[in-house]
């Protein structure tokens, strides 16, 4: 779980205004943050297999999002990309 202190400073850093919490880059950049931190958890506990479902459904729900971006928004997507270090 992330705290609600770390996603606020991650709405506030990827909001196209203020106030904005429903952009696909406030999703998407939240969405990465709970990865991130589900991927630490999983390399010390390998056999719990439940999180690793979640995990790749929120990974597929990035993947979506990221799409959808890329079909709207292109030089979005690009920027985005490079600034959360995901690999296309």
């Amino acid at each position: 779980m992330i705290t609600k202190e770390k996603k606020t400073a991650i709405i506030n850093e990827y909001a196209r205004k203020p106030g904005d919490t429903g952009s696909p880059e406030v999703q998407i950049a939240i969405l990465t943050a709970r990865i991130q931190e589900l991927t630490e958890h999983l390399k010390v506990n390998q056999k719990d297999h439940h999180s690793r479902r979640g995990l790749l459904k929120m990974v597929g729900k990035r993947r979506g999002l990221l799409d959808y971006l890329k079909k709207t928004d292109l030089e979005g997507y690009r920027e985005l990309i490079v600034k959360l270090g995901i690999r296309k």
